[in-house]
């Protein structure tokens, strides 16, 4: 069990996003709206502007500019863009991506230099949304000659237009590599990586935003890749970006390191070595949300299986911006802190740190969500902080426990953890832990003892329940939640009290009869209503039934002191019996004779009332056993008022019983409210002997 496994992102946001990114960084803006078959005119004309005009002449130059730039303009539309890729933009894109071979100009001075080439780049770059048409970007040889405009600084020249068209290329290949791992590997191939490696140093800040983002992309799930960004030294510069003012270059370099740590136990070393933790941590803090979430999950992934690295973040001071960002209104901010929480909380020695900072309610809250990954991650933290007992009376107090029982989880595998975050709580109720519960159940403030006591009826031992809830004044605390106004405390109650009874119980109390203190003599299913030896009679609606005097004194008291006694029957052949059917006597003498019978649910409670009348013990359980089969919300009433007629015990627990299963249901039912307050005393009663039964709890 474990919490999700976070993956890192590609770019800042989605493909949407990295479009909406270009089109901020667009230095000019024309307006051109333009549908249908104008619109492929118009990319047909701007296409073989491209093709004749590939010189430095200043014409050339000056018409290759506006060609560029309004196939870029053209291409922030993405319905267009796929028009403007058929309409054989690409290759001519290409192509402008390097300048004209000759200078013709005598002064020197190149007509807008380096600006055909940024537009360029930037058109293809939003062409490449597409991931349809990256490969075909491609495969026009975009690649290398993307690679060299990133080389442009070299020359010593540092203009906004060269800071432009770097800053474009780098963006056109980050869209060209997104989620295309063949490209991703053709940008390391044809030498993309170092140039960008050393772009991290430059001194522009959109130029370092965009190059950060091109390697997180071409780092998203590509070793190889990742191998050779820390071997052109990236992570000095990525961690000095880490600790930048400006919020959009720190969120690229944390994500950055997020994508190269993920899943390389060996890069995750060599990043911490070069000093990330603190300022990642300083992240968590950040005012940029982005930053954060980012900086949490590279935490998650700093704490995936190093135990000293959990202690060194939480004592770093990462938990109280973590905790902060629990109750943040940003789903993926709380998601993300709850997973890295997640990750230090299965520390021994983060886990009490965690809850006493406040951690454990907003976790809990967090179970609440519509989101499964988000309650799963909550799940996984809550499960490690449960491990420590320092955390159970919190758990407790604060009514962790009925979160955990009573929530509506997404996914099994946060059902699981749940159950499995249940089963350590339940674990820890012993020693200092129980004895610390019982000092709170007994001079804590009301709510609290109720919380206690209501926990405890789920989590102790079986051998603790009569010191909890007999010594320790347990039971009238669970018995005062059922007289509550509250319902919600009648419902914890009611539950309580079921689950306290089935611990308590080895078998269920109509299960079967107890022997019978009387020794019985069973003469055997042949001698049921038969004349053989016979020496007495019965006559049953006018009917006669042979019986043996021997069987019937063994069978019960009633018919000892009718044999035995000084009644008029002791000696009389014949005994009428009245106000019993024929069907009803014959089971019960069959009973009497093999110690066993069959009986229907129809027939049930007449022969308990025969059964109570000849107090034949063992029938009358039988029948009680078949009778609570049938208890439902209907009849539970007239069954309980059947119990108490006939003194039937086990028939009373088992409509106590389900009267507590069936709580909220009986309670919105009319009629009922004065049966729960009669039958209070009774399940007083109930619980006093389950408790105190003698070898079955201390």
């Amino acid at each position: 069990m474990g919490s999700k496994e976070w993956q890192g992102k590609e770019n800042s946001s989605d493909r949407k996003g990295q479009k909406r990114k270009l089109e901020q960084q667009s230095e000019e803006r024309e307006s051109a709206i333009v549908t249908g078959e104008a619109l492929q005119r118009e990319v047909t004309t701007q296409v073989d502007i491209l093709k004749a005009n590939y010189s430095w002449t200043e014409a050339d130059r000056a018409a290759a500019k506006r060609a560029t730039h309004l196939l870029a303009e053209l291409a922030k539309n993405e319905e267009v863009v796929s028009v403007i890729v058929e309409g054989g933009a690409v290759p001519m894109l290409v192509k402008h991506l390097s300048a004209p071979p000759s200078m013709v100009e005598d002064d020197g001075v190149k007509p807008y230099e380096h600006e055909v080439e940024k537009a360029s780049a930037f058109a293809l770059g939003l062409l490449a949304v597409k991931p349809e048409h990256q490969q075909l970007i491609v495969d026009a040889g975009a690649l290398p000659l993307l690679v060299d405009l990133l080389k442009r600084h070299t020359s010593g020249l540092n203009s906004r237009a060269v800071n432009g068209v770097i800053r474009r290329a780098a963006d056109a290949i980050t869209n060209l590599a997104h989620e295309n791992s063949s490209i991703k590997t053709c940008v390391r191939t044809e030498g993309g990586i170092p140039p960008l490696v050393e772009l991290l140093g430059f001194n522009d800040a959109k130029v370092q935003r965009a190059v950060a983002g091109a390697l997180r992309t071409l780092a998203f799930k590509n070793d190889e890749n990742k191998k050779q960004i820390v071997e052109c030294n990236a992570l000095p510069a990525l961690i000095l970006m880490l600790k930048s003012e400006d919020a959009a270059i720190h969120y690229e370099a944390v994500g950055v390191l997020g994508n190269l740590v993920h899943s390389s136990p060996n890069i995750k070393k060599d990043v911490l070595l070069a000093g990330a933790l603190q300022p990642v941590i300083g992240l968590l803090s950040s005012c940029c949300s982005e930053s954060q979430r980012e900086a949490a999950l590279l935490l998650g992934q700093f704490a995936a299986t190093d135990s000293d690295c959990k202690v060194h973040i939480v004592q770093r001071g990462a938990v109280p911006p973590l905790i902060e960002m629990l109750q943040s209104p940003d789903l993926q901010l709380r998601e993300m802190s709850a997973f890295a929480l997640g990750r230090l909380a299965q520390e021994s020695h983060n886990q009490a740190g965690i809850s006493h900072s406040g951690g454990l309610v907003p976790l809990l809250k967090l179970l609440d969500a519509k989101n499964g990954s988000l309650q799963h991650n909550a799940a996984f933290a809550l499960y490690g902080l449960a491990d420590n007992e320092d955390n159970v009376t919190d758990f407790i107090k604060v009514g962790g426990l009925q979160k955990l029982q009573e929530g509506e989880f997404i996914v099994q595998a946060t059902k699981d953890c749940v159950a499995k975050t249940l089963k350590r709580l339940e674990e820890k109720i012993h020693g200092r832990v129980l004895t610390y519960l019982m000092y709170l159940m007994r001079v804590g403030e009301k709510a609290v003892q109720r919380q206690v006591a209501l926990a405890l009826a789920h989590l102790c031992s079986p051998d603790d329940q009569r010191s909890i809830f007999i010594d320790n004044n347990g039971l009238e605390l669970l018995l005062g939640l059922l007289k509550s106004t509250s319902a919600k405390q009648q419902h914890d109650g009611a539950v309580g009290l079921c689950k306290l009874a089935s611990k308590a119980m080895t078998l269920s109390p109509i299960d079967a009869a107890p022997p019978s203190p009387i020794s019985q003599v069973y003469l055997g299913e042949q001698y049921v209503n038969s004349p053989t030896l016979s020496d007495v009679t019965f006559l049953v609606q006018g009917k006669r039934f042979f019986a043996h005097r021997i069987c019937l004194l063994a069978s019960s008291d009633a018919f000892r002191a009718m044999f035995d006694g000084g009644y008029r029957e002791k000696d009389a052949r014949d005994i009428e019996i009245p106000n019993i059917k024929w069907d009803i006597f014959e089971l019960m003498m069959r009973f009497i004779y093999t110690g066993s019978v069959d009986i229907k649910p129809d027939i049930a409670q007449d022969l308990l009332r025969a059964a109570d009348q000849y107090l034949l013990e063992g029938l009358k359980r039988l029948c009680e056993y078949t009778i609570a089969q049938d208890v439902s919300l209907e009849n539970v009433s007239s069954m309980y008022e059947l119990s108490e007629a006939f003194h039937a015990v086990s028939l009373r627990q088992a409509c106590i019983l389900f009267i507590l299963e069936q709580y909220d249901k009986l309670t919105a039912r009319p009629g009922h409210s004065s049966l729960l307050q009669h039958i209070l005393p009774e399940i007083r009663n109930y619980f006093l002997r389950l408790l105190t039964k003698p070898n079955a709890l201390n």
